[in-house]
């Protein structure tokens, strides 16, 4: 008889494997609005199942919260019981013996610090407090709230004219997302409990690259009143858009030499190019009735009780174009620059030279892989991104990081910049750098301190500057406009208080987001400022979205698009990414399983028609 036998899974712990990836897969796709005291229940539920047993906080404890949270959602509990709650919580977190234990405590008591009044409306009225407004994962998830599952339903029938003009509904700039959107939709996609999410962006850009030109609908007749709208990027162009289509007389003014904002000034055209930039604003300006004063500067001339005095109301949407400085010696050295200045140049035409420079970005987002893959097309020598966390810790899309690496990017990550070395010109010569090493976790990502190791020095021409974007404030807080940690101050329907006929929103309210949150806020300032003037316009489509098909729902792969080689797209600034072919659109769009539809989406009816 052998002493020892290799260890292989047998059925059923193979099987138990199959049902944590299900569960895994429904747990992603969990649509918001599920009650959260029920999700925290199951959750407990699941910890409790895990546990060996051995320790009494385990054993007993998890058994009594368990019992406790039912309590509260079958209506049995009182307000004393809540209190019960996060006491033997406290308990079996400091006292458990293994994470398994006092994890699942922390839990609970992470449910109570983030959703009390849930737990209190369940005791004092029996009811949750949490509602599903919006059935379908996708549309509830989208900042504009557009009604996907139409436009996806669209695509699978050709019907691409009429899949843009439902896109148009809530958001005009279906071009412009389907190349550069995040697709905050997917990621509660119900696919994802079968396979994975629907390509939702790709099926977006497959549409409007296939629809041909599509006017814009007519404008409602001339109400004779005049909104001023001060900042020309996605924000103001969306409130421009929506208030034109209602009858309105709208003025843009642009700080800039050409409209877009960070669409233009922040977004290399490699992602976005700038004929399809372009078209997409001369669609939304085609409603009419919308007039674009170029190169102003509110504040100066005109003030803005200038503006206040002229226009009936107004919709600030400056965008967040301010850089930041690291706050490290010789940071005024020749040849520091920052992001927010190389893209603004870019975005007018004026490219810098990097020819046969060592370029070092200090940055982990975004804008920082942009400016760092955009100086490898200006023909830098080394492009160097230096980050203080991990390279798993960068808040840039995962795309966007394996971009840069497949661009030749070097990623030099836990290396915080602490100063800058000048030649005898006061020129950059090197950047010195920490080595980090990662610790514990603040503010939900694991905080970098300084490692016992030498520091870095890495010689460089120049040094971008990617740490984030500052709001340009001073201009309104001199007439009263209400500022709280370098943001406008605006409430969530973008008006300002105590500030009659002034609204505000975008990235100067909430602070730098993406182009999506941006052209949200600016349909919400157009609903609401047309109600200020004292009308209640409604826009909405007559597209008729098709009856779900019958198609074939096994799990099947997700269409993602791909990439020019990085060899080839690294010597220009073209697009670099591909779009479907007819097969792959038709194929993806079929993947669809129509929650507007079936399920809860039936009983809600599955989509808003108007606002």
């Amino acid at each position: 008889m052998s002493r020892l036998s290799i260890i292989t899974q047998n059925r059923a712990q193979a099987t138990v494997e199959e049902l944590y990836k299900d569960l895994e897969r429904r747990i992603v796709a969990s649509p918001p609005g599920l009650c959260p005291v029920d999700m925290a229940a199951s959750f407990l539920k699941l910890c409790h199942a895990q546990t060996c047993g051995k320790c009494v906080p385990c054993r007993i404890g998890l058994g009594q919260l368990e019992k406790l949270i039912d309590d509260v959602l079958d209506g049995r509990a009182t307000m004393e019981t809540i209190g019960l709650i996060e006491k033997t919580a406290r308990s079996v977190y400091l006292t458990a013996d293994c994470a398994i234990g006092y994890e699942a405590a922390g839990m609970v008591l992470k449910a109570l610090r983030g959703y009390r009044d849930d737990f209190v409306e369940h005791v004092e009225r029996g009811r949750c407090t949490s509602e599903i407004s919006q059935p379908v994962p996708c549309v509830a998830l989208c900042p504009a709230g557009v009604d996907i599952p139409g436009y996806v339903a669209l695509v699978a029938e050709g019907r691409y004219a009429d899949a843009v003009r439902l896109i148009r509904k809530d958001n005009p700039m279906p071009v412009v997302c389907g190349l550069i959107c995040e697709h905050p939709c997917e990621a509660r996609c119900r696919r994802n409990m079968i396979d994975s999410s629907i390509n939702i962006r790709g099926l977006k850009r497959y549409a409007a690259e296939h629809a041909g030109e599509v006017p814009v609908p007519k404008a409602a007749p001339a109400t004779g009143k005049r909104v001023g709208i001060i900042g020309g990027g996605p924000s103001g162009l969306s409130a421009a858009y929506y208030l034109a289509l209602m009858g309105h007389d709208v003025t843009i003014y642009e700080q800039r030499r050409q409209l877009g904002g960070m669409l233009r000034y922040g977004i290399p055209s490699y992602r976005l190019p700038r004929e399809a930039l372009d078209g997409e604003i001369a669609s939304m300006l085609s409603a009419g009735g919308i007039h674009v004063k170029q190169n102003v500067s509110v504040g100066e001339d005109p003030s803005f009780s200038e503006l206040r005095s002229r226009y009936d109301a107004l919709y600030i949407a400056i965008g967040a174009h301010n850089d930041k400085k690291i706050g490290i010696e010789g940071e005024d050295a020749e040849g520091v620059i920052s992001a927010v200045e190389m893209l603004r140049g870019i975005g007018d035409g004026e490219t810098p030279d990097f020819t046969g420079k060592n370029v070092v970005v200090i940055g982990g987002g975004n804008v920082a892989m942009d400016v760092a893959r955009s100086s490898v097309r200006l023909h830098a020598k080394k492009v160097t991104i230096a980050y203080r966390r991990r390279r798993v810790d960068m808040v840039a899309q995962v795309e966007e990081v394996n971009g840069a690496a497949e661009e030749g990017c070097e990623i030099l990550d836990l290396a915080a910049p602490f100063a800058v070395e000048k030649d005898e010109g006061g020129r950059v010569k090197a950047l010195r750098l920490k080595r980090q090493i990662i610790g514990p976790v603040s503010r939900g990502r694991p905080a970098p301190r300084n490692a016992a190791q030498e520091d870095l020095v890495v010689p460089c021409d120049v040094i971008v500057v990617a740490i984030g974007q500052g709001i340009e404030t001073r201009s309104f807080e001199k007439y009263g406009i209400p500022v709280k940690r370098g943001a406008i101050e605006a409430l969530n329907w973008s008006g300002i208080k105590d500030v009659p006929g002034v609204f505000a929103g975008g990235d100067c309210v909430f602070g730098p987001a993406t182009a999506i949150r941006a052209i949200a806020a600016g349909k919400v300032a157009a609903a609401n400022i047309d109600n200020y003037l004292g009308y209640h316009h409604v826009i909405g489509t007559d597209v008729a979205i098709p009856e779900p098909g019958t198609y074939d729902r096994a799990a099947c792969g997700r269409v993602n698009l791909r990439n020019r080689s990085a060899a080839d797209r690294v010597r220009d600034f073209s697009q670099i990414e591909q779009g479907m072919t007819d097969e792959e659109a038709r194929q993806e769009s079929r993947r669809c399983l129509r929650c507007d539809h079936f399920g809860y989406g039936v009983f809600k009816g599955g989509r808003t028609r108007k606002w």
